[in-house]
């Protein structure tokens, strides 16, 4: 018999708890739970409003709800005054919006994604799952048999970017919102992604909170305490008009959000060309698509905002493989960002070359940081959130999460050091597509979105 994990490695439940509901627990993705006893990893809550995550232990449920609360109360910034305050309702001025998902071969998980998407509370949106080159027609059968109000659309072309330029030609929403397959939403992300836009009319992208949805396996929990998606509790906002004190803005778009959480205005996408098909998962450049388009939201002088109450629980990669192969995607879809960004907005090449000594020194000095308190890499896809999981001990030569964040971290760098080559192996591939389309005269929205259809609403496709 395999021997179960033990120690700070071990998998353990997550749980999402409310301090206005004493005692009570939920999953991921907002149904109630019996509560768990024993150690578990839990998203912290004051009226709805995330607080924080914290790990903690109880010999039963009620102890273990209070260890968590506890823990958030004493270390996060935000549980003081105020902290409650999620976004105010939509109401009336509800901006109708479309979400896409994009998804390749996995039915399965993209069921209760669905179930969680059509659980959303908000007045007005379609989801719209574009099938990237699958293998089958399981999903299509699926989604025709099982979920009348989605619309199905197929890309028969691989690449995470043109799936979703697929979905963005067929919008009809003023806002477009993206989440990934394997992804749970929360009941009130619409409404938390929906406020910074009715906020302020510059604001061009908003991004929000992605936690885990399981820690059921040791490469779920190594890539949870390397940093996983968390970008923190707090909102903020970026612009080129006031630029924080980070020396490399702009181009650490990595900070602002990730892709499985991400919403713009549909019409300035679609004038930024939708994103850039040499980027993406099923492309050589293996990611970047998401950050190319924040960094082009960003140079078009519009503002990014990030909300935190805007919640995605994400189910982190299984096995040590899985882990292994999306970390070097990490750093390798933030290498092809940097290339994509200056082939896009070559203007930005010189305020890249003064920043970069600056920002050298400003990475290095965090790595090392992090790096004493035994944590992972601060350049790239990810930043620390404002409470973290503790470690534990030192689980010995060899084992245990600090290895498996060395290995990680030097997957990233890899990675990294392979995006601009991936970029030019990607933007190569779509030169030979365009001039194959043109020979045969088909025609392909390679580099830009089709004009949108004439805005309609049909019975069933609206929430």
């Amino acid at each position: 018999m395999t021997p179960v994990p033990t120690g700070p490695a071990a998998p353990m439940p997550v749980v999402d708890i409310d301090l206005a509901e004493p005692g009570a627990f939920r999953r991921p993705g907002g149904r109630a739970r019996a509560g768990p006893a024993g150690r578990a990893l839990g998203l912290v809550r004051l009226h709805g409003r995330p607080l924080g995550m914290a790990e903690a232990t109880g010999r039963e449920p009620g102890e273990l709800w209070q260890a968590l609360a506890d823990a958030v109360l004493r270390d996060s910034p935000r549980a003081g005054a105020g902290a409650g305050a999620g976004p105010a309702p939509v109401g009336g001025d509800a901006p109708p919006v479309s979400v896409i998902v994009a998804t390749r071969n996995r039915a399965g998980m993209l069921r209760d994604c669905l179930d969680s998407l059509l659980a959303v509370e908000y007045p007005r949106f379609e989801v719209i799952v574009v099938d990237n080159a699958p293998a089958d027609s399981s999903t299509k059968e699926m989604i025709r048999r099982e979920y009348g109000a989605v619309r199905y659309l197929c890309e028969p072309v691989p690449g995470l970017a043109r799936a979703h330029n697929r979905g963005l030609a067929e919008a009809r929403g003023r806002i477009t919102a993206f989440t990934d397959d394997d992804t749970l939403v929360d009941p009130g992300w619409l409404t938390a992604l929906a406020a910074p836009f009715l906020a302020d009319p510059g604001t061009g992208c908003v991004t929000g909170l992605i936690v885990p949805a399981e820690l059921d396996t040791e490469a779920q929990v190594a890539l949870e305490r390397h940093g996983a998606f968390a970008k923190g509790y707090a909102p903020r906002t970026w612009s080129l008009g006031a630029p924080p004190a980070d020396p490399l803005f702009p181009f650490t778009a990595g900070r602002f959000g990730s892709g499985a959480n991400m919403a713009f205005r549909t019409e300035l996408l679609r004038e930024l060309g939708g994103f850039d098909p040499a980027t993406g998962a099923g492309t050589p450049a293996r990611g970047g698509d998401d950050l190319l388009s924040f960094f082009r939201v960003l140079a078009r002088g519009r503002s990014l905002a990030y909300e935190p109450g805007a919640i995605v629980w994400h189910r982190h990669r299984r096995t040590p493989e899985a882990l292994e192969a999306q970390a070097f995607g990490y750093g390798a879809g933030f290498g092809a960002y940097l290339a994509g960004a200056l082939a896009h907005e070559p203007r930005m090449l010189p305020a890249l070359l003064r920043r970069l000594p600056a920002g050298l020194r400003y990475a290095l000095a965090r790595s090392r940081a992090r790096a004493a308190l035994g944590e992972g890499p601060d350049v790239g896809p990810r930043v620390r959130p404002d409470v973290r999981p503790d470690t534990g001990r030192d689980a010995g030569p060899g084992s245990g999460p600090g290895v498996a964040s060395s290995r990680i971290a030097s997957l990233e760098l890899r990675g990294l050091l392979y995006g601009p080559f991936g970029y030019l192996r990607s933007r190569r591939a779509e030169r030979r597509l365009r001039r194959l389309a043109a020979h045969d005269g088909r025609g392909t929205p390679a580099h830009g979105v089709p004009a949108p259809p004439v805005a309609r609403r049909k019975r069933g496709e609206w929430r």
